[in-house]
């Protein structure tokens, strides 16, 4: 199953915003979302800190941030049709 990351923070209001926008879009496409706080990985705090929320594809692929970008994440999730159940 392809995985996004949202980057994020626990007290961050535009990162729930961005979570509540592009759930539903990756639940249509069977993506899952696993959101991870930058501030619990000094790494990642210093690289992503000022640009959180960040929604990033599992090749690290940096598809937007502060805002979902929708047409971005739609062009992303399209290059890779839905695989059936049976």
């Amino acid at each position: 199953m392809r995985t996004l990351q949202l980057l994020s923070r626990s007290w961050c209001h535009l990162c729930d915003d961005m979570l509540a926008a592009a759930k539903p879009l990756a639940d249509v496409a069977g993506v899952e979302i696993d959101v991870i706080d930058v501030d619990s990985d000094a790494a990642l705090e210093a690289r992503w800190g000022e640009l959180v929320p960040v929604l990033l594809a599992d090749n690290g692929e940096e598809l937007c941030h502060y805002h979902l970008d929708e047409a971005a994440l739609r062009a992303y999730l399209a290059r890779f049709p839905i695989e059936s159940a049976d």
